[in-house]
């Protein structure tokens, strides 16, 4: 998509929300809100920061009421305990009040300087700007483990969803009231943007590596992530496991038919224990990961049933700029 849309563009002082999940980011936080605050200040639109403590551990806590004591555009969410990134982020959506909602990771790996770019396509007419990471500077394995699985989710998904775009993003506020209304509790907030739909639009970057500190996505968060994604947005592998019994049957009686076959010209059957052994293995194999399959897909229902909420908040800190400090209905 390269042309602008036909639509009105924003009110004649619109704001802006930015939604920062946090998780022991204590060595990058000052730098995020200085750099946060230069970048907004440039645009010259009034903005709120909203900064979600998912748990930390770290001095992560202390140092958000700190700055939200400094900066009086800035309101601290503080979470019960680590629920994940993506319940962070919907809490930060939850209570963001802007005319457009940002989501910017803590690590300072979403540049904030591209905020501006975001906030011209939102000018634009776009609804949804979603940022593509064009270049990661990672690791090899992990810049591998990207690409194959958004590559994958794109096969699979009965979505369209963008090729390499993470959760940094521009988002109109009727998207997000949109998406805080959204029943699931399981959360995958880049695929739920695409299923919202609305006008939307990519902007490539280069994804710099982290500013600081340890990366808090380990290779298992990664992986669950992956899976729910696939899960949430595709029917697809349950019909996997379908193919993969209609496959199973076929060799079988590919196999029994040589036996058959086999014992009539020669009298007698196929000897020996490894053909059976690879057989048993086999089917094993394929009852496992069918298992596994519809597995995944009932603990999401599980999931779900139990009506859980997403995140709890702990506390928070009131917004000074603003009167009303409860989440949007």
């Amino acid at each position: 998509m390269t042309d602008p849309p036909r639509s009105a563009a924003p009110g004649p002082h619109p704001t802006l929300s930015v939604v920062v999940p946090l998780f022991n980011e204590e060595e990058n936080l000052d730098e995020l809100h200085r750099r946060l605050t230069d970048a907004l200040g440039r645009i010259g639109l009034e903005y709120e920061l909203v900064l979600v403590d998912d748990g930390s551990g770290d001095r992560s806590p202390g140092m958000i009421d700190d700055l939200t004591r400094r900066d009086p555009r800035a309101v601290g969410i503080h979470l019960s305990r680590n629920f994940g990134h993506q319940p962070a982020v919907s809490a930060g959506l939850d209570f963001a009040r802007g005319d457009a909602v940002i989501v910017v990771d803590g690590d300072l790996q979403d540049p904030p300087e591209l905020i501006a770019a975001l906030v011209e396509k939102w000018r634009e007419g776009f609804e949804v700007v979603y940022a593509v990471r064009r270049r990661r500077d990672e690791a090899w394995p992990k810049r591998l483990g990207y690409y194959a699985f958004y590559r994958l989710l794109g096969a699979v998904s009965d979505l369209e969803i963008p090729l390499d775009s993470g959760d940094f993003c521009l988002m109109d506020r009727k998207v997000v009231d949109v998406l805080t209304h959204l029943p699931e509790r399981m959360r995958f907030v880049r695929g739920l943007r695409s299923f919202v739909g609305f006008r939307q639009v990519g902007l490539e970057y280069d994804r710099p590596a982290r500013a600081a500190g340890s990366p808090k996505y380990t290779f298992g968060r990664l992986l669950a992530l992956a899976v729910d994604g696939l899960v949430s947005f595709s029917g697809r592998p349950l019909r996997l496991a379908t193919y993969l019994g209609l496959t199973a049957i076929a060799v079988a009686a590919g196999l029994l038919l040589w036996i058959f076959l086999d014992a009539f010209a020669y009298g007698q059957s196929p000897a020996g224990w490894a053909s059976t052994a690879v057989i048993v293995l086999f089917m094993g194999s394929v009852q496992l990961l069918s298992l596994g399959i519809i597995g995944e897909y009932i603990r999401l229902i599980f999931l779900e049933t139990k009506g859980r909420p997403t995140y709890i908040v702990r506390d928070r800190t009131p917004r000074r700029n603003r009167a009303d400090d409860a989440p949007r209905d």
